[in-house]
């Protein structure tokens, strides 16, 4: 069964990301280029207006997180 994702579903955002690209360090994306990735993720239903750079920091720093944890 595939979880509905959203922007408030930072964890939840972070892991798919990961599992999905285990070798990229989430530091070299512009957060244009993040925005794309999550947006593509399958179970996402967020619009592209109502994420904001909080947001998307804190998506970048979940993913680093399971990115360190794994190297």
């Amino acid at each position: 069964m595939q979880i509905k994702l959203t922007w408030t579903s930072i964890e939840d955002i972070a892991i798919e990301l990961f599992e999905a690209e285990p070798q990229l360090d989430p530091l070299t994306l512009r957060f244009t280029a993040l925005i794309d990735k999550v947006m593509a993720l399958p179970g996402f239903e967020g619009e592209r207006g109502k994420c904001n750079e909080k947001i998307l920091e804190a998506i970048q720093m979940a993913w680093l997180e399971e990115f360190q944890d794994e190297s």
